[in-house]
């Protein structure tokens, strides 16, 4: 009878196997896993903040706007051709507005010949950049603006020598509650209230405000709107922004200038997305600088592992399986990198957004997609180094050891 001849098979291993072979090469040189995880962990980091401080400015943004609305249409006067001169609005023409189909709220302001002081012991040279203006009572609504502190114009107060903040004036005058007086076209006026911050209307917030009838009886206004505020219904903005023109001026529309002040806002928005694209960038290129020193790490311990690998080799161990381990190595130095800049990118980003009082986001697809690159480039870090192992053989790297 013929013996049957014995066949080898390589032995199997599963993978909790792989997965304790490729960490024994970590746990035996924990510094040198640290300094190659700290490359992975930077660039990670950088690109989480980057993402996360970027839509948490932007979401600030979006709410502030969400808040203020984009629905706001500012008129002012134009040019003339000719001229050059700035040409007055009707005194009815926050009526004309107010008229148009689709106009939910109109207010306007007039802007007056005077400056506000603390006291007549100023020189009224000294403005502060702050303006005096009329202002009607449906104004505070239509801006959608709140008071800081006191109250606003009303029918009453608005026939009497009473005056409402905008923050910035107060601030440039030093006055922090209602209750105190300012000097205008010589006469005291009492400060009712200061209005909170209205981003979307700079020169409110740098004007001190009084009543549209005292504007006329005791300041000499003439009347004539100098900027008129409205809403109008979203699906309307458009439509109503191609008719004001034709009708606070039906004969020379192109006299009158509509605006969209929450554009800037909207714009900024926009481009918090773009400006993150080119940092995103340079985060990118430290992930792949931290994916070299992986490469550069595993191939150094090829080389001092010669022994081990030729040791598991003549015992049995396929090319298949050193491959494995090696990779794994790379995957598991990787993986510990980018979850440690995932922790430091979040980190950072909160900081960012607690200290300026903005919220914390940070999108999913970041995390998922950084750690998602950090498993790629483990992978691809290894291959190199895990082929090479694979193909040394056992008698030449015995020997060598």
């Amino acid at each position: 009878m013929r013996r049957r001849r014995s066949v080898l098979t390589p032995a199997r291993l599963t993978p909790l196997d792989i997965l304790h072979t490729g960490m024994a090469g970590m746990r035996n040189r924990p510094m040198r896993v640290l300094l190659s995880a700290l490359g992975i962990a930077i660039g990670i980091a950088t690109m989480i903040s980057v993402v996360g401080i970027s839509a948490s400015s932007k979401e600030e943004l979006l709410r502030e706007l969400d808040k203020l609305g984009t629905n706001m249409l500012v008129v002012t006067p134009g040019t003339d051709l000719l001229s050059q001169k700035e040409v007055p609005m009707a005194k009815d023409a926050a009526g004309r507005v107010a008229r148009i189909d689709g106009v939910e709220q109109v207010g306007a302001t007039g802007l007056l010949d005077h400056t506000v002081r603390r006291s007549e012991k100023i020189d009224d040279m000294i403005t502060g950049g702050i303006s005096v203006q009329s202002a009607t009572e449906d104004l505070l609504t239509t801006l959608r603006g709140s008071m800081r502190s006191g109250t606003w114009l009303n029918a009453a107060t608005g026939k009497y020598p009473s005056v409402v903040l905008g923050d910035v004036a107060a601030r440039r005058l030093g006055i922090t509650e209602p209750g105190r007086r300012v000097y205008i076209d010589n006469e005291y006026f009492t400060v009712l209230g200061i209005l909170d911050e209205l981003p979307l209307t700079p020169e409110v917030a740098r004007s001190a405000l009084v009543g549209w009838e005292v504007g006329k009886t005791r300041l000499g206004f003439d009347g004539r709107p100098t900027t008129i505020y409205e809403r109008s219904a979203d699906d309307r903005v458009e439509s109503v922004h191609g008719l004001i023109p034709r009708t606070v001026d039906p004969q020379t529309p192109h006299n009158v200038e509509v605006t969209d002040p929450s554009s800037g806002l909207q714009a900024k928005a926009a481009a918090e997305g773009a400006f993150s694209n080119l940092l995103l960038g340079l985060g990118g290129v430290a992930l792949l600088v931290g994916g070299v020193g992986v490469a550069n790490t595993m191939i150094i311990s090829v080389l001092e592992r010669r022994y081990e690998i030729g040791l598991r080799r003549s015992i049995g161990a396929t090319r298949g399986q050193i491959r494995g381990q090696f990779v794994t190595e790379s995957l598991l130095l990787s993986g510990l990198g980018g979850l440690v800049g995932i922790l430091l990118g979040a980190t950072a980003t909160g900081g960012y957004a607690i200290s300026n009082g903005i919220p914390w986001v940070i999108p999913p697809w970041t995390i998922g997609g950084g750690f998602g690159a950090t498993l790629v480039i483990g992978t691809l870090a290894g291959l190199y180094p895990a082929v090479r192992a694979s193909h040394l053989s056992p008698t030449l790297a015995l020997h060598a050891a």
